[in-house]
């Protein structure tokens, strides 16, 4: 279990093996479930849908349906979902997970990132204003973690290897860090922000 104040309130990275226990996202969530829920509901430009290497120069439904396309390069999908009515039908599947304080507000929206067997986000720093949690519901995904400037010397960089079932807690605002889908089946991945209080 993990000590809330040990490792999420001073940043360093952690890996939470029993916080999906009672989810049902790993056996619900796959791609022509996500791409439903996607088409649904009209997606408003604050919210994004950001694709790599999926062959399609349209932003939108088209990612779905290009992405499952053969001999295509490995390919990602981020999609910032800020839709209240498919947020209320993913979250049926997943909930704050139990490390978070009971008091925690709801994350006002989800990230959900779908990729192909082999594909590397190279490294990066996220553009958001809180820690994040990433739980893998499908694949499996290596990351590389480096240390922000003002650890460099006494913080060591990690690689991380996530399985189904697992989530990892990074505050990637600070850590570089760069993630491989290494399954042979696509990666599903859920997350949010959460603020350290």
């Amino acid at each position: 279990m993990v000590t809330r104040v040990r490792y999420t309130a001073p940043g360093r990275p952690v890996v939470v093996t029993d916080a999906m226990l009672n989810w049902t996202a790993q056996q619900v969530f796959n791609f022509r479930f996500l791409k439903m829920i996607y088409t649904q509901f009209q997606q408003s430009p604050d919210c994004q849908l950001l694709a790599a290497n999926s062959g399609s120069s349209n932003i939108g439904e088209d990612e779905f349906n290009t992405s499952t396309k053969p001999n295509l390069e490995p390919w990602h999908i981020s999609w910032r979902n800020c839709d209240e009515r498919a947020a209320a039908i993913l979250r049926q599947h997943y909930g704050r997970p139990y490390f978070l304080p009971a008091n925690e507000e709801e994350a006002k929206l989800e990230w959900i990132y779908l990729g192909s067997p082999g594909y590397r986000e190279t490294m990066h720093i996220d553009v958001v204003e809180q820690p994040t949690w990433q739980a893998q519901l499908r694949g499996i995904k290596r990351w590389f973690l480096h240390p922000p400037p003002e650890c460099y010397y006494q913080c060591e960089s990690l690689e991380v290897t996530l399985q189904p079932g697992e989530i990892i807690v990074v505050d990637s605002t600070k850590w570089y860090h760069e993630t491989t889908v290494i399954s042979d089946e696509y990666s599903i991945t859920v997350g949010a922000q959460f603020a350290i209080t």
